[in-house]
């Protein structure tokens, strides 16, 4: 446990403290009735931190991350709670999970993504450059053997991979002009070929 962490321990236990002794000061003549009703208060506060806990899990069951209607060349994805669109696309056979980037050029892999997808990392030549938020990172230019988004396969498809940190990938304008049309709106991004 860390000092914050323990600190924030302390800090709640003495304000549990605090709050049972002004409850049962002041419900010192009913104190069964009393004790009921700091148990179901205690209860509520379990379940909200418990929900609060799992709402990652529940998120993900309730609001699928895409829908995919691939007979039509259709491809509908709904915008998530943080404002953006994520798609899982398959590259050479294996999951990644991209977060769509209007402003981003290509579609850019950070080094883990990279390295799951069957690309060494280590031994690619970062010769280009980028601009981002956090400032210039080096690139590297690769092609992606297959990739895969709901039954619409493309080959040697250009991409790079970021040389800095990055927390996921991203999928960028170059892909997403591979589209005969790309619209938003209602809370949704359409992908139609």
């Amino acid at each position: 446990m860390s000092s914050d962490q323990t600190a924030s321990l302390i800090y709640l236990v003495l304000l549990g403290c605090v709050i049972g002794s002004y409850f049962f000061v002041s419900h010192r003549m009913s104190l069964g009735r009393g004790l009921r009703m700091a148990s179901l208060w205690v209860f509520i506060f379990i379940g909200v931190v418990v929900s609060y806990g799992l709402w990652e899990d529940l998120s993900d069951t309730v609001m699928p991350r895409q829908s995919v209607v691939s007979e039509e060349g259709r491809i509908e994805v709904p915008m998530m709670r943080d404002g953006h669109y994520h798609l899982v696309l398959g590259v050479n056979g294996v999951p990644v999970q991209f977060v769509v980037d209007t402003g981003a050029t290509d579609i850019v892999l950070s080094k883990q993504d990279a390295e799951r997808v069957g690309l060494d990392p280590d031994a690619l030549q970062y010769f280009g450059s980028a601009i981002t938020a956090n400032g210039e990172v080096r690139t590297a230019r690769v092609r992606l053997d297959e990739v895969d988004l709901g039954g619409i396969v493309d080959t040697g498809v250009p991409a790079v991979v970021n040389g800095g940190e990055m927390k996921g990938s991203l999928l960028g304008m170059r892909y997403l002009n591979s589209f005969a049309e790309v619209s938003f709106g209602g809370g949704k991004m359409v992908l139609t070929r």
